[in-house]
């Protein structure tokens, strides 16, 4: 039975943070006392500092040899159950791989760093944090990771169908992505550059359309600064097609800003499949080979025979992609009836991992859980503690982790014109999958695998966790249904608070 005490004891862990939330909301909505600017320079420090440094901390200090194998066995279970069930749906009933996306990020990814360890652990105790930790750790290394698989996927679907339409995106034996390309998101305009070899077979680049570099070499291309932002997950910039009416105040100083979770620029950009060709010099071709340059959407083709191109005559066309609001593309009727086909297997795995690569090689929050894995491994395996001076220089920071988090959190809500942002049938639907349906799951895969009493509970509690806010980052970067993951993260965070509660006074029943 649940005391007065317990639930003092869980008001006490949550309040606080909740409090740090209101106190930024006002200082943007009634107090005026910070800009979107400055703003956006707390949410830096969030996502680049005081997140990965408190992941880090929780992880580090997390002994993995005492991992609990049917608690993490259940959360997987559950997640592979819901994922299995979509995957079903969608390539054997017809449904669409982006609400797969969706629902999948909806039903089974909770804000389990911020929000999960100090409630659980204020409700059940010590252990519950050793819990969340390894929760947190299969999180950023495996599922954000299978997240960002789904998400560029997609994105490389809606490249090879715009560009190579009906069977031509079958001959298709490589793909070459120059350095400074990212992310097929479509964030940044993007060209194609194809070339067709004797025997049909054609080689793709893909390239930015800002490159300065021949269009049929790979060579030449002017690095990028890093772009640390794929982790930014409480960044306040604001896309513009949701109608906040901010305006661009600043031109992107760096490689940061290329995936901030809501750019202040005017993005997401308007989808721009229309817009005229334009004319390119071309690059001599092997002698063997004829090159083709196809632009988007309709495929224009010009040949080129090695003397003519050795001459660089002929008409080249180049076509800027921006998949920015790709979940809108519709298929015309005469391309709905054409037999679409894609590249091997081999060769689409290929350009997605190495997309998904680059992504997660400028994300903080991979190098810091990472990092802070090894560092367990080796710490509890030999029993080697933290020198002081880095233990104390990653807790001052850590400290600030989780009020700065919640902090950066109400200046996002604050920023906003409506809480609910996708409708309220909408807005009902994800919060019933959120809060119901995805618990309802947790449990029937926790008591399959043996869970019982405090850790059932825990684990049930877990899953009604408000929406992550990754998971937002990532549908804001790609265009995908982004009004419903911002619904999810800012009235879920409302809504949770007394759901989780009703959970843990019902459970405790």
């Amino acid at each position: 039975m649940i005391s007065g005490d317990d639930l003092y004891s869980v008001m006490c862990a949550m309040v606080p943070l909740y409090s740090a939330m209101l106190v930024a909301y006002a200082s943007v909505k009634w107090w005026k006392m910070f800009t979107p600017e400055q703003c956006s320079g707390v949410n830096r420090f969030v996502a680049v500092f005081a997140v990965p440094v408190l992941s880090f901390h929780f992880i580090a200090h997390n002994n993995p040899y005492q991992m609990d194998a049917k608690f993490i066995l259940a959360d997987t279970l559950s997640k592979a159950f819901v994922l299995a069930l979509l995957s079903a749906w969608c390539f054997l009933l017809g449904g669409r791989l982006e609400w797969l996306i969706t629902l999948f990020s909806v039903s089974t990814l909770p804000n389990t760093l911020v929000m999960g360890i100090p409630l659980l652990k204020a409700m059940y105790g010590e252990f519950t944090q050793t819990l969340m930790v390894q929760l947190v750790v299969l999180q950023c290394i495996i599922w954000y990771t299978l997240l960002l698989f789904l998400f560029e996927y997609r994105a490389a679907k809606t490249l090879i169908q715009t560009q190579f339409p009906g069977q031509t995106a079958a001959a298709i034996t490589r793909f070459e992505i120059d350095n400074d390309v990212i992310s097929l998101d479509g964030r940044d305009p993007l060209c194609t550059d194809s070339e067709i070899d004797d025997n049909g077979r054609i080689r793709v680049r893909i390239r930015r359309s800002t490159s300065s570099a021949a269009p049929s070499s790979s060579m030449g291309i002017t690095p990028r600064a890093s772009n640390l932002s794929n982790a930014e997950i409480f960044s306040i910039n604001t896309p513009h097609e949701f109608g906040f009416g901010l305006r661009p105040v600043s031109p992107r100083l760096s490689g940061y800003a290329s995936s901030d979770a809501y750019s202040l620029q005017p993005t997401p950009r308007a989808s721009n499949f229309n817009e005229f060709d334009i004319a390119a010099a071309v690059s001599p071709p092997p002698p063997t080979g004829r090159v083709f340059r196809q632009a988007s959407p309709s495929v224009k083709m010009v040949w080129e025979s090695p003397a003519e191109a050795h001459g660089f005559s002929g008409d080249v066309y180049e076509k800027d992609l921006s998949f920015r609001d790709c979940a809108k593309i519709e298929v015309r009727e005469g391309d709905a009836a054409t037999n679409q086909e894609m590249p091997r297997a081999l060769v689409m795995l290929k350009l997605i991992l190495t997309m998904v690569g680059r992504k997660l090689s400028r994300n903080p929050n991979t190098y810091s859980s990472v990092l802070g894995l090894l560092w367990s491994l080796i710490s509890f395996k030999w029993n080697i503690g933290m020198p002081s001076v880095v233990k104390y220089s990653i807790k001052i920071i850590s400290d600030a982790g989780l009020g700065m988090a919640m902090f950066s959190l109400g200046l996002f809500m604050a920023l906003q014109p409506r809480i609910i942002a996708c409708g309220a049938k909408m807005a009902a639907i994800s919060m019933a999958i959120r809060f119901i349906t995805g618990p309802m799951v947790m449990s029937a895969a926790s008591v399959a695998v043996g869970l019982r009493g405090t850790r059932l509970h825990a684990a049930m509690v877990q899953a009604a966790l408000p929406q992550g806010i990754v998971p937002f980052v990532f549908a804001r970067e790609y265009g995908l249904h982004p009004d419903i993951l911002s619904t999810g993260v800012i009235f879920g965070m409302l809504v949770s608070l007394p759901v989780t509660l009703l959970y843990y006074i019902l459970l405790g029943l």
